[in-house]
């Protein structure tokens, strides 16, 4: 009896340990694995840092994994769509007053965008990549779910919320079941030399964290005067641009008051900062818009779920009511500190994705 070749896997490869061991245990469980870099940064990359994924170590590591792995490797340049999808997107988020999520746009449009263009090109039906996340189908077979990965403390389902059903069906999640020490322990196991790289938590093109330098000196935004005010209109200071700003933020406001101020609001539209006291950070109700739904091709008229305002926000129960506009308006049962315009929010039921939509102001 001659064994039927499992089907033709793309494999994402960002350098790190993650994608290695998910490739690793691909091979293992027999299917056929190409493993794919998705270069996104152009040559003169002004945060060139040389383990993120725009550096050059990403690649050489992701290379050499390949190599021991026995399977073939591509870097394809997606530097251009990267720059309008990712960067652009970044930028005008943040001339809008609003604080931009460039790892669901890198999710959406790239890594489940165009990498499965690319499988298809390569006669792979699924990509799979090392996002600690799990793709399930429906009781009745009708959907693709998408579910928390088992380790509570990695789970990167919150970035994969807007995923459609077409993109869901054709992605494996290898580690989806593991935790991040099985996942180095597979890594040592087949000894890929990147079993104890360190992981990097930042946004992969602003390794430094100050992503106001980044935007200066990538020319996406310039210095620009405005007021920074209070929530009556009076004037207490200066700022050199909305876009240096977050809701929430206390510290380089440069003004001198009493009791400490926050950033409350950001008003794109007069080019002026909104300072309050703490209290007024505090909210229990917002709009979502462009809203995902996973389980439901229409959503219910009303949802009790579990909200995250954002990646390190260990969610909250809220009521859910989708709009006919794409929407859904959020009511959380006890209000939140600093619910960010721009920001994604994920519903959950348990570990299931329910889906989720971006905050508006």
């Amino acid at each position: 009896m001659t064994e039927t070749k499992k089907a033709r896997v793309v494999i994402g490869m960002s350098g790190g340990v993650d994608s290695s061991s998910a490739a690793a245990l691909l091979v293992e469980q027999g299917y056929d694995v190409v493993g794919i870099t998705l270069k996104l940064w152009p040559q003169d990359c002004v945060n060139r840092a040389e383990d993120k994924c725009c550096g050059p170590q990403a690649v050489t590591d992701a290379r050499a994994v390949s190599h021991k792995l026995d399977i073939p490797y591509y870097l394809v340049d997606e530097a251009e769509d990267f720059q309008k999808q990712v960067i652009n997107y970044f930028a005008e988020e943040y001339k809008a007053g609003r604080t931009p999520n460039p790892c669901v746009m890198c999710n959406e449009k790239l890594k489940f965008g165009t990498l499965i263009s690319r499988a298809r090109q390569l006669g792979a039906e699924k990509v799979a990549t090392g996002h600690f996340a799990r793709v399930e189908l429906s009781a009745d077979g009708a959907r693709h779910l998408l579910k928390r990965g088992r380790d509570s403390r990695k789970d990167q389902s919150y970035f994969l919320f807007s995923l459609k059903q077409e993109q869901l069906a054709r992605t494996m999640f290898p580690l989806g079941e593991l935790t991040k020490n099985d996942t180095r322990e597979i890594a040592r196991d087949c000894q890929l030399k990147t079993a104890d790289k360190e992981e990097s938590m930042e946004i992969c093109f602003v390794p430094d964290k100050d992503y106001g330098k980044f935007l200066e000196q990538s020319n996406l935004v310039r210095k620009h005067q405005g007021d920074i005010v209070d929530v009556h209109g009076r004037v207490l200071g200066r700022h050199d641009g909305i876009e240096f700003y977050t809701i929430g933020q206390r510290k380089g406001l440069g003004i001198s008051s009493p009791k400490p101020l926050y950033v409350v609001e950001l008003d794109a539209q007069n080019n002026r900062v909104i300072v309050g006291d703490e209290s007024m950070l505090d909210r229990a109700e917002f709009s979502v818009e462009r809203c995902n739904w996973i389980p439901w091709e229409t959503p219910p008229t009303t949802i009790e779920a579990t909200a995250k305002i954002r990646y390190n926000h260990p969610g909250t129960p809220a009521t859910i009511t989708p709009t006919a506009n794409g929407g859904a308006r959020v009511k959380l049962h006890a209000p939140q500190r600093a619910i960010t315009p721009g920001q994604a929010c994920v519903f959950y039921q348990d570990d299931l994705v329910l889906g989720g939509g971006w905050i508006v102001r």
